[in-house]
């Protein structure tokens, strides 16, 4: 119903007032929409807010006291007590959105309350009734925020107590080009954004956003990007950088890259190579004396194996560099940093990783520069002091060092960094590493795994103690984000192993970690207790690995996880778990190789589900499921979920060949089952002796019925005589003119085998009902 502006005079407080409905009806809606506006006093800075009603008549406005807001629907009547208790902070932007916290609900069945950002194109719903709890935070995504009440209550309705305050909205924070950096000077409406490039790299695009005002806030642009360009003329170069196309990524084929590199007047150029990865065809890299491309080559990959670690210097003001690529291979390219220096002054030294200290700025003769690294790398080659030497021809009587992340190594600092072998570089395969990192006794280690991108057959394993046989922290391959370890004494072992047979991944690949002493600390905090529930503790002391289970009571279903485990940083696992009744069925799920019919969209006490096998599908279950309710455990399903099991063909009686005989004889065969086949005496089979039927559709025998031919014997003489030595038989047959075959052999070449032995009678009869007379005689023939 409509807000009436004068419904209610405003109280003493200037930031309360009352809106009432004037109708007498069983249903009651209102609605405010809070539009927040900041004033900005130009003479001191400060801000007045106001707060606008909107209804039908028009707008009316009351100033805002500087103290919290709440809003309050009286279950006594039917008006919203709106009040508020804030502290605004001093901007300068006019856009803002809404925080407002639930502190107090009280609704009765079927009253409805919804809050709707309204600063887009379309209302968006941020909250109603069904999550609306003690405690809840709803935030608006812009200036305009309302919130709806519905009852059907014509007397005492439902009560909610809310706290908003307002604030500033601004830009999202812009995204960080590759190469390059971001500065911002205020991400509210008004401030800036400031983009540069790396050395080396040209920005592509405005090095300049603003934050532009609007319900929701943008930048005034895209951010630009940073290139490497295939070439480039430097004139008066005083220092910077050369990279290829695409550095410290993979280079493009086929390029042809001139760089021309000019000092000032009177001065040469030292380069110094960070960087020379190019693959082992025909790519090529020529660094020249001079100003062209005929000049004399001071440095050819084609020719030398081995980078200088001292660089090149010229000989006048310019310097040629040439990089060509062909059409096969590619690899991570060149850096190469550049720098003028006068005649009579040392260049100025570098080290990658690392800094120096020196006592003179200028380089001249006499200048002495220490070496140091940054945390986590380790000075090789070269040395850690040199000296500016030799008046006539000024140059460094040792080289510059070289700062790597090296392989294995022991720390006993408070404060460090465990970097992967040639970090940012890629690691090599077949490493095995071993650090170790030693703190007070009193004192433990807090792990900070920043960065972790290794293979996924490569292991990083930590170690609570000082050396591999200790009780293992974690063990990680492949890629995981930012993640805390926690030792529960003063050392750990850090192990890292890639595989022999790993691809080796590019730039960037590996594992950045930061160590820190921490006091001892050897509990988890105390977790309460939960409504509508119950704890139970694996360990009275919660030490780390003390495992908490919250359970709820019957009617309720937690929400979030049910187990929380006392980590090694001494936090728990998860959040805070939750009891909610529970109204509603549980999804049962879908059932494989069919579909379901629901009677609603949701799975209220009384809806079903119905369950249809697709074709060539037969139900195993019950197809009807029903939500009923439970009693005091809750709705439930009536049946448990069918399943949709596949339905084959038998397969036919393939037919008994000619001399053969079939076993458990039937004219269908379900899928699975096998037939078996045999021979009559006097005939060996061919082919399998076992059929079995292949599941299909339709189904089918796995091979073709064997064969049974009769065994191929000779003509047998009306009468033989076999002589044999003593102790050994002799047979005598009579037969009619006709071949017969008789096995001498212990067992029978047939599958089918009778129940008596062959010869346990004297008399026979074959296929041919030919009778045979058998005599076995063990004497000598005289």
């Amino acid at each position: 119903c409509p807000l009436h502006p004068h419904s209610a005079p405003l109280t003493s407080n200037p930031f309360s007032f009352y809106v009432v409905s004037h109708s007498r009806q069983a249903s009651l809606e209102f609605s405010v929409l809070l539009f927040f506006i900041f004033l900005i006093l130009l003479s001191d800075m400060s801000i007045a807010p106001v707060v606008q009603r909107f209804h039908r008549s028009g707008l009316e406005p009351s100033s805002l006291s500087t103290r919290s807001p709440i809003i309050h629907w009286n279950s006594r009547g039917r008006w919203l007590h709106l009040t508020t208790f804030l502290c605004y902070p001093v901007y300068k932007s006019m856009y803002l959105y809404v925080l407002m916290c639930v502190v107090n609900v009280s609704l009765w069945e079927g009253e409805r309350v919804t809050f709707e950002d309204l600063g887009g194109g379309e209302p968006s719903v941020l909250a109603n009734e069904s999550i609306l709890l003690k405690g809840l935070v709803v935030r608006s995504w812009s200036n305009h925020i309302t919130i709806q009440f519905h009852s059907q209550r014509q007397t005492q309705p439902g009560s909610f107590l809310l706290r908003y305050q307002a604030f500033v909205l601004s830009c999202t924070f812009p995204q960080r080009p590759a190469c390059g950096d971001v500065s911002v000077s205020s991400l509210h409406s008004g401030g800036e954004a400031y983009f540069y490039c790396l050395t080396g790299y040209q920005l592509q695009g405005t090095n300049t956003l603003t934050c532009l005002n609007a319900s929701t806030p943008y930048w005034s642009g895209t951010e630009p990007q940073c290139h490497a360009a295939c070439g480039g003329i430097v004139r008066n170069a005083t220092v910077g950088r050369v990279v290829s196309p695409g550095f410290p990524g993979n280079y493009s084929n086929n390029l042809t890259c001139h760089w021309l590199l000019e000092a000032p007047e009177g001065q040469r150029v030292h380069v110094h190579f960070e960087k020379v990865a190019l693959a082992e065809d025909d790519d090529r890299l020529l660094i020249k004396n001079g100003n062209n491309i005929d000049s004399p080559p001071l440095y050819d990959s084609y020719e030398v194996e081995y980078l200088p670690n001292e660089g090149l210097v010229s000989t006048s003001r310019p310097l040629f560099i040439e990089l060509t690529t062909d059409g096969a291979g590619t690899s991570t390219g060149i850096a190469i940093r550049y720098q003028a220096f006068a005649v009579g002054h040392c260049y100025e030294p570098f080290v990658k990783y690392g800094n120096f200290t020196s006592n003179d700025g200028t380089w001249a003769v006499g200048t002495v520069v220490e070496f140091t690294c940054d945390p986590g790398y380790t000075l090789e080659q070269g040395s850690v002091i040199i000296e500016c030497m030799d008046h006539n021809n000024p140059q460094w009587n040792e080289t510059e060092p070289a700062c790597r992340a090296v392989c294995s190594g022991e720390m006993t600092d408070s404060a460090g960094v465990v970097l992967s072998p040639n970090w940012p570089e890629a690691y090599d395969s077949g490493q095995d590493c071993i650090w170790g990192i030693h703190v007070e006794e009193d004192r433990r280690i807090m792990l900070d795994i920043q960065v972790l991108n290794i293979g996924k057959n490569d292991l990083l394993t930590f170690y609570d103690g000082d050396d591999l046989t200790a009780k293992v922290l974690g063990q990680y391959g492949g890629s995981r984000p930012h993640f805390k370890i926690y030792t529960s004494m003063a050392d750990v072992t850090i192990q890292f192993q890639s595989d022999p047979a790993t691809n080796i991944y590019g730039y960037g690949n590996g594992f950045v970690v930061h160590f820190f002493e921490v006091p001892r600390n050897d509990t988890c905090p105390e977790l309460p207790e939960i409504t509508n529930g119950w704890k139970s503790t694996s360990h009275p002391e919660l030490v780390h690995g003390t495992v908490v289970t919250y359970q709820c009571y019957p009617g309720f279903q937690l929400v979030g996880t049910e187990l929380l485990m006392c980590q090694w940083d001494l936090t728990w696992s998860g959040d805070l778990p939750s009891c909610e009744r529970v109204l509603l069925c549980a999804d049962p799920g879908a059932v494989e190789h069919s579909h379901r019919v629901m009677s609603g969209q949701r799975f209220t006490v009384g809806s079903t589900i119905q369950y249809i096998c697709n074709k060539g599908y037969t139900l195993s279950g019950n197809s009807l499921l029903s939500c009923y309710n439970h009693g005091s455990s809750g709705p439930k399903w009536s049946e448990r979920l069918p399943k949709c099991v596949l339905t084959y063909e038998p397969c036919r009686n393939p037919g008994t060949p000619s001399y053969s005989t079939q076993i458990s004889e039937k004219p269908l065969y379900q899928a699975g089952e096998t037939l078996r086949f045999s021979c009559l005496r006097g005939h060996e089979l061919l082919g399998e002796p076992v059929l079995r039927c292949v599941p299909g559709h339709p189904s089918q025998w796995s091979s073709l019925p064997p064969v049974c031919r009769g065994m191929n014997c000779g003509h047998v003489l009306p009468f033989v005589i076999l002589c044999c030595p003593y102790d050994t038989m002799s047979v005598f047959s009579r037969v009619q003119g006709k071949p017969m075959c008789l096995p001498m052999s212990t067992s029978l070449p047939y599958d089918h085998i009778p129940g008596e032995s062959t010869f346990d009678n004297s008399l026979y009869e074959t296929e041919t009902t030919v009778r045979y007379a058998i005599e076995i005689s063990t004497d000598s023939l005289r």
